[in-house]
């Protein structure tokens, strides 16, 4: 089976919106993790944190027509997707493909959920002739892609997943599934969430949206005062999420294509597991066995054995019942009795970003492929006392100096989505 090939990489994060910025601050351990913009010390028990995108201007992706009829989530979906074309010398008006072969796979859980709250607050507040109207093209799930496929007149398949936190993997297998089929030569894939904020990261007048409450409400965040505590993964004092936001794209496409073509390549996508773990609608089953399997299934589709891998990014959701599973499942997968020499280096990015949904293992990919290619894996920030259940090296402090070509990355969401990928080097 011919390999697939990583052409290109595009990032709007926490950290900033572009790929070297974002790679950049996670190695040096900064976060993204901030006072959510409508706290309000009056009305709030307690501060909300958010990891907020504040360095986004849409201007610079796209013209205002497209920005004015789009939540920022497609926003988002659109700048990281350009950049990762500009990368695989894809974006130019030299840059020729066939439009019929080139395709978009994009992966979210609300969609434009912000567009669609403020539209209910302008009916709410100030009555129908208030409600923006182009409502329904902002708020629909399918636009972030369309707006890909818009801007480059692209007449592939155009898809949008919604896995939850397993979307942007979930997008890119299925993108993966489309190139070996033979359905395309070149996709777009990975996924978005949020843009909750102006992309200033300052409030909208008093619009104060409900997702701001919804995490909270549910018991997913901690009480905590301290930013560069409130997300601690796999630490023994972990509490909860921070929601974050932004998007990660990549451009895939069969090895022959890129070198036909004379695109530098940046690693390969070479196996994907995908499973429904069906236990609770939000909790994970406490064993890990499911999602275990699905991180056996991407290792067996990517014809490697578990011993392979160098490096692994974690889901880590910093959640107590979360990271319990999650470590059980890595301790099946990677620990003791998986003949290692060593403990498998893991790292989990929400630390430093905050919980980016349906973007979040697309953004580890991402961080992964640079990682590889510099030597050093990411250390989990913030992160300071390490579970004692681990069978495996929490890597914290600082990144970790290591020679490894092969990661694999771990998304698990809600409904109990569970998707698992093998990325390379070479």
């Amino acid at each position: 089976m011919e390999p697939i090939a990583i052409t290109g990489t595009g990032v709007v994060s926490s950290l900033g919106s572009d790929v070297q910025r974002f790679h950049q601050n996670v190695m040096a351990g900064r976060t993204g993790i901030r006072v959510a913009p409508w706290y309000d010390p009056d009305r709030d028990p307690r501060k909300i944190f958010w990891g907020l995108v504040t360095d986004f201007n849409p201007d610079h992706w796209m013209s205002p027509k497209v920005a004015e009829g789009s939540d920022m989530f497609a926003q988002f979906a659109l700048a990281a997707a350009r950049q990762a074309m500009m990368q695989a010398g894809l974006d130019g008006d030299n840059d020729p493909f066939d439009a019929e072969r080139t395709g978009v796979v994009h992966g979210t859980s609300g969609g434009g959920v912000r567009a669609f709250q403020k539209a209910q607050y302008m009916l709410d507040t100030q009555g129908p002739q208030a409600v923006p109207r182009k409502t329904q093209l902002q708020v629909w799930a399918n636009m972030a892609a369309a707006q890909v496929a818009l801007h480059y007149k692209l007449h592939g398949p155009s898809l949008t997943v919604t896995t939850a936190c397993a979307s942007s993997l979930d997008a890119i297998g299925t993108a993966l599934s489309l190139i070996r089929s033979g359905e395309a030569d070149v996709i777009v894939a990975g996924g978005t969430e949020g843009g909750l904020a102006l992309a200033d990261g300052t409030p909208d007048g008093d619009f104060v949206p409900a997702m701001y409450y919804a995490g909270g409400a549910y018991g997913m965040e901690g009480p905590i005062e301290d930013p560069d505590r409130a997300m601690l993964p796999f630490d023994v004092n972990r509490s909860g999420i921070v929601v974050g936001e932004g998007s990660a794209m990549i451009v895939l496409e069969r090895e022959s294509h890129a070198r036909a073509r004379g695109a530098r390549i940046l690693g390969y996508v070479r196996g994907y597991g995908s499973l429904a773990d069906s236990y609770h609608p939000s909790s994970p089953d406490p064993s890990g066995a499911w999602e275990a399997r699905a991180m056996q299934k991407a290792i067996s589709s990517a014809g490697i054995g578990a011993n392979d891998v160098g490096g692994l990014f974690a889901h880590a959701t910093a959640t107590p019942k979360g990271d319990t599973a999650e470590i059980n499942a890595i301790n099946l997968v990677h620990g003791r009795n998986a003949g290692r020499a060593a403990p498998l280096p893991v790292c989990g990015l929400k630390g430093h970003t905050g919980h980016s949904g349906a973007s979040s293992g697309a953004m580890a990919l991402i961080e992964g492929l640079y990682g590889m290619a510099d030597g050093r894996l990411a250390h989990t920030a913030n992160t300071s006392d390490p579970d004692p259940a681990a069978e495996f090296e929490i890597v914290t402090g600082s990144p970790k100096s290591l020679d490894f070509d092969v990661v694999q990355v771990n998304s698990f969401g809600f409904g109990g989505q569970n998707a698992s990928m093998i990325v390379t080097r070479s």
